[in-house]
């Protein structure tokens, strides 16, 4: 759906069944999860290899350092959000990916491992148990994986549902244009 297909000035909310689709349909790697209000995205919960924790923090500040090299690294990957959190459970650190982008899950993975093999910057799902070591030859273990640990929403919101990154931007390209021109005409 396009964001012509909704109202983007009306909030909107969906629940999503428990088995995270309404109708079953396969794409490349699995069931197609619906676009929500919040666009698409996933959530997976992994157990952390054993002494990661330094190198999981570390993989974070050298994405930030990747990103201020070069604002437009992650483009391809269409996000509008990505957060990660680590968290004990008993003696176990579990690391959370939550990644919210406006791509259908199997063209985000794909340009996921492109992004990395092209680039140098390893994933950080390779500090997780029982992630793939041939995950760039092959994507549907990368896929297998994430699919493995998501942990499915079951309701999403969207303050200004089912819009873009890229439409978000050129809006806000449109308010800097038209606030100079007004600053202009004073």
């Amino acid at each position: 759906m396009s964001t012509t297909d909704h109202d983007w000035a009306k909030p909107a909310m969906m629940a999503i069944p428990k088995e995270g689709y309404f109708e079953l349909e396969r794409g490349r790697y699995g069931p197609v999860f619906p676009r929500t209000p919040a666009c698409y995205g996933f959530t997976i919960i992994a157990k952390v290899k054993p002494g990661q924790e330094e190198v999981i923090r570390q993989h974070g500040r050298n994405l930030e350092a990747a990103v201020t090299a070069n604002p437009e690294v992650l483009a391809p990957l269409k996000l509008h959000y990505l957060r990660w959190q680590l968290f004990p459970i008993g003696s176990d650190l579990y690391f959370q990916y939550q990644g919210i982008f406006d791509t259908d899950f199997d063209k985000y993975t794909e340009d996921a491992v492109q992004l990395f093999s092209q680039t140098g910057i390893d994933t950080i799902f390779t500090t997780l148990e029982g992630f793939p070591e041939d995950w760039k030859e092959r994507p549907e273990g990368f896929v297998q994986f994430v699919r493995e640990h998501h942990v499915p929403s079951f309701v999403e919101y969207g303050e200004y549902p089912y819009v873009t990154a890229d439409e978000i931007k050129k809006a806000l390209r449109l308010k800097a244009a038209f606030s100079d021109m007004l600053d202009q005409m004073q």
